[in-house]
């Protein structure tokens, strides 16, 4: 049998005992073709370097997508406009230190409306991507690149050109 990309991610599981682990969660699968490619583009680089990512149905409420993500296993972050702003070389560095330790580490993109105001998240941190606002989508692709960005700054490659 032959899994597409985002199969493949989305049945991947982090094993006891080894570094921590990286999984984004999108508040519904991107409908818009080429915002989906891009987003499966930035998976297959990272591929082997720690990150997944997992579209939630959107057919599931923003308080029923909340319940999901606090019953996962591991720290969570929201993506959120109103979060810490931070450039890529420092985004790279809170990286690699959720890489080397042992919890799965959930970003979060939220609903279309919003996180909503559930007393559980209080303590999740919140990091944005830009004081503007951008459609889920974009933002998923905006992540996912940033992500791949952080990985080859943490190889000394020569992508971040800053």
């Amino acid at each position: 049998m032959v899994l597409s990309v985002s199969q493949r991610f989305e049945v991947a599981k982090p094993h006891k005992g080894v570094m921590g682990r990286i999984a984004v969660h999108l508040h519904g699968a991107p409908k818009d073709k080429a915002m989906k490619r891009l987003i499966e583009m930035y998976a297959e680089r990272l591929l082997g370097r720690g990150v997944r990512h997992e579209c939630h149905p959107s057919k599931r409420s923003g308080a029923d997508y909340v319940d999901r993500l606090i019953g996962l296993s591991g720290q969570l972050v929201l993506l959120d406009e109103g979060g810490i702003h931070e450039g890529s070389v420092a985004f790279s560095k809170r990286i690699e230190g959720w890489q080397l330790a042992s919890d799965t580490v959930h970003l979060a993109i939220g609903p279309a409306e919003g996180w909503p105001d559930d007393p559980r998240l209080k303590g999740a941190i919140r990091l944005s991507l830009s004081n503007m606002t951008y459609p889920h989508e974009l933002a998923a692709v905006m992540l996912m690149e940033q992500l791949y960005r952080a990985s080859e700054i943490h190889r000394g490659t020569g992508y971040h050109k800053a």
